[in-house]
């Protein structure tokens, strides 16, 4: 029996990189998919290509009415949604003096108030199941700061926060949530960016693959214990310098 057979899930940003790469995965693994994104184009080409079992939604993430309309949809094609995973994002790096309330506040709108959106929209049908299994798409930038990427930094360092809260206030009702926290990975949205594998212990790039894996298994009873939980999935990035060698001097 495959991993996740016969559960629903909705996964936001589902169109390109980490996003259509978990669709994938948990679409193979025997799961009905609903990728949400606000690209419906690319959106569409993927669930075509993967068959009945996954549909294309548009969602903007800021909006509770279309979060409502996605998770209308779902229950209406699949049943309930066991699985959420909130993976839509943006970045938008620049020097701190070239903030300002604005910016922060699309950025916060997207990479956080969009998770919170999400887990409200879809709590009601997860409890009245009884489970559910949430994830949430982190960063290691939730773990330390990051130069030029002050309002990203501030949402991530958030979307943990939210994570382990929800993950106590849902418990009970036998929802988890959890939180995958990516390094360095090779995605659209990164593919300007000159990579520093330099502090890698794995001394690569990862691929959306590798995001897409991680949360198949919080996704699946494999997990069933694991909640309010940080999943690093950084190459060993945030372990240390990937050169020490242990030694005194």
């Amino acid at each position: 029996m495959r991993r996740v057979e016969g559960r629903t899930a909705v996964v936001t940003g589902g169109a390109k990189g980490m996003g259509a790469a978990t669709v994938r995965l948990l679409a193979a693994e025997g799961a009905n998919v609903v990728a949400a994104d606000v690209d419906i184009t690319s959106t569409q080409s993927l669930a075509d290509e993967l068959g009945p079992r996954v549909q294309a939604a548009t969602l903007d993430v800021r909006s509770p009415e279309s979060w409502a309309e996605v998770i209308e949809h779902t229950e209406r094609r699949f049943g309930t949604v066991d699985i959420l995973v909130n993976n839509a994002g943006i970045a938008d790096p620049a020097p701190l003096d070239e903030w300002d309330v604005t910016r922060l506040q699309r950025m916060l709108d997207v990479n956080l108030i969009g998770v919170f959106n999400g887990i409200q929209a879809v709590s009601p049908s997860m409890r009245a199941a009884g489970h559910g299994s949430i994830v949430n798409i982190g960063s290691v930038g939730g773990f330390q700061g990051v130069p030029r990427m002050s309002g990203y930094v501030t949402a991530k360092w958030g979307v943990r926060g939210l994570t382990k809260t929800v993950a106590l206030e849902l418990g009970p009702y036998g929802i988890r949530v959890n939180a995958v926290h990516p390094g360095q990975i090779r995605t659209p949205m990164t593919a300007g960016v000159v990579f520093d594998t330099s502090g890698i212990a794995l001394g690569r790039v990862g691929e959306p693959e590798d995001i897409a894996q991680a949360v198949l298994y919080l996704a699946s009873d494999e997990s069933r214990f694991v909640t309010g939980a940080d999943l690093t999935v950084d190459g060993g990035q945030l372990a240390g310098p990937a050169d020490y060698d242990g030694l005194p001097d």
